[in-house]
């Protein structure tokens, strides 16, 4: 395992555990952190931890044409219960993500200073929101890292059922309309694969990563 300095560097994510765990310390300056993503490196511990760095082999992606809408989804799509916008509000969806409470989990890996790195990131272009709303109240959204030709998720959250599913589908097209590769989802979970993620190879997620 390596550790970090204050020089801007990784090491090969050949060079992680099978755990996918690559590095610890280092800093979360915008810098370090676009480096990161484009390496196919994501940032994720808990508050009062060193900074611990993963690169997980395989990797959970979605091609955006093999979205799965399922037919209860649709319906809800077609009522136009929820409506959704984009990079409005991301300090107000983010600090949403640190407070759901998600099985299996006491605390949140969300810390403050998780929340004010990247909003840093959204003011320079980088890190992204997705907003859902119902009654002009935002019920769901998710945020992740922008590269231009990859998106990067990070979190979502619901305050009502489907709410963060809404999300995950607009951005989906919008992603395919504007030609990108894909959506990393990082790691896998059941209720990503139900929407048509899959695991592929690290090697090949990078090879994506490096293809703009």
């Amino acid at each position: 395992m390596y550790y970090l300095t204050q020089e801007l560097f990784f090491p090969p994510v050949s060079q992680a555990n099978l755990d996918g765990i690559l590095a610890i310390g280092g800093d979360l300056s915008p810098e370090r952190l676009l480096l990161a993503y484009k390496s196919g490196i994501f940032p994720w511990f808990n508050a009062g931890e060193p900074i611990i760095w993963w690169s997980p082999n395989p990797r959970m992606v979605l091609f955006l044409d093999e979205l799965v809408v399922s037919k209860s989804m649709r319906n809800i799509l077609n009522r136009n219960i929820f409506s959704v916008t984009f990079n409005q509000n991301f300090r107000d969806v983010i600090s949403n993500c640190q407070q759901a409470k998600r099985d299996g989990q006491t605390g949140t890996w969300i810390s403050n200073e998780m929340i004010e790195a990247y909003c840093k990131l959204n003011e320079l272009g980088i890190a992204k929101s997705v907003e859902v709303w119902q009654n002009n109240e935002l019920v769901g959204g998710l945020y992740g890292i922008d590269l231009g030709h990859v998106f990067c998720g990070e979190s979502m959250f619901s305050k009502v059922s489907n709410a963060s599913k809404v999300g995950f589908i607009a951005l989906t097209k919008q992603l395919k309309n504007d030609n990108y590769r894909l959506l990393d989802c990082q790691v896998y979970n059941e209720h990503l694969e139900s929407l048509g993620c899959r695991k592929i190879d690290r090697v090949d997620f990078v090879a994506i990563l490096k293809s703009k």
